[in-house]
């Protein structure tokens, strides 16, 4: 009786140390699940998906000035030249049958006043009649690369001269495939309103300034996907290198956070929130132009 006593004295002991220890190692799941999860949001796909955004605007953005020459020459409606168009990149124009196509030659290396360094060509076309209230640019980037960044693909831009505040206004979807220095490759692609809140046609590139909202798709080697939504309109001024405020929501997988550009300041930095209230600041980008 003692013995019987004993073994099921013995067996509880064991049945509760394997529950306990089961526990912990459920608990162990669960903090390193955060840890999983925190770092889901690496620093290394956030650059990447800020660098290829930036190279989606800069890259529409040379599209918009060269049309807006046009544009500006054909309404009167202020400076055509801003400057922003560098001297070394070549403008090839032909008109055919109403369409208009424009080959911007940037050669082996070509610097815009906003420090960027293009290569290869971009190649653009429209419908030719400037009375338009809507035209759709298609444009198509041939042997192009970004401050080394070898870039395919291209976008369609559903341009409105003046919407409803008077402004020039653009709805871009884009698709763009990137290969970087260092080997690393991503695809992105966007939805996204551009409106040209300042600056057009006052004859200087420096005060143009950009209200950015939509969302943007990147996927990164071993199909890593980072969904980035709008929930404040981004700032671009174009004298600046980086987005100087607005909100972005950004997702991988179940990991939901927002990154704060920050009050209008020029710098690398942004806030990042993650949903437990906790944040940190982070440094964009991993190429300085």
């Amino acid at each position: 009786m003692k013995k019987t006593n004993a073994k099921r004295v013995l067996m509880a002991g064991l049945l509760a140390t394997m529950t306990w220890l089961g526990s912990c190692e459920k608990d162990s799941e669960a903090s390193l699940s955060e840890v999983e999860s925190r770092e889901e949001m690496e620093l290394v796909t956030l650059q990447q998906a800020d660098e290829a955004e930036w190279i989606a605007e800069e890259v529409v953005n040379m599209a918009e000035e060269v049309y807006a020459v046009e544009e500006l020459t054909a309404t009167g409606k202020g400076i055509p030249l801003s400057g922003f168009i560098p001297e070394c990149l070549t403008i090839t124009t032909i008109r055919t049958n109403g369409v208009v196509e424009k080959t911007l030659d940037f050669g082996q290396g070509c610097e815009t006043p906003n420090g960027n360094r293009l290569s290869g060509v971009v190649f653009l076309r429209y419908e030719a009649d400037m009375e338009m209230a809507t035209k759709t640019l298609i444009l198509e980037l041939r042997g192009f690369t970004f401050n080394e960044i070898a870039v395919e693909g291209g976008a369609e831009i559903l341009r409105q001269r003046s919407n409803a505040a008077g402004n020039p206004q653009s709805e871009v979807v884009s698709e763009f495939n990137g290969t970087w220095p260092d080997g690393e490759v991503a695809s992105w692609e966007g939805n996204r309103t551009r409106e040209w809140v300042e600056g057009y046609g006052s004859g200087f590139w420096g005060d143009n300034v950009f209200l950015i909202t939509g969302s943007q798709t990147l996927i990164r080697r071993n199909d890593v996907v980072l969904n980035r939504t709008t929930i404040s309109p981004l700032r671009r001024e174009l004298s600046c290198r980086f987005l100087v405020s607005g909100l972005l929501q950004m997702s991988r997988n179940d990991l939901v956070v927002e990154l704060d550009f920050g009050d209008g300041s020029c710098d690398a930095f942004g806030v990042l929130t993650y949903p437990d209230g906790s944040s940190e600041t982070i440094t964009l980008r991993r190429f300085r132009p």
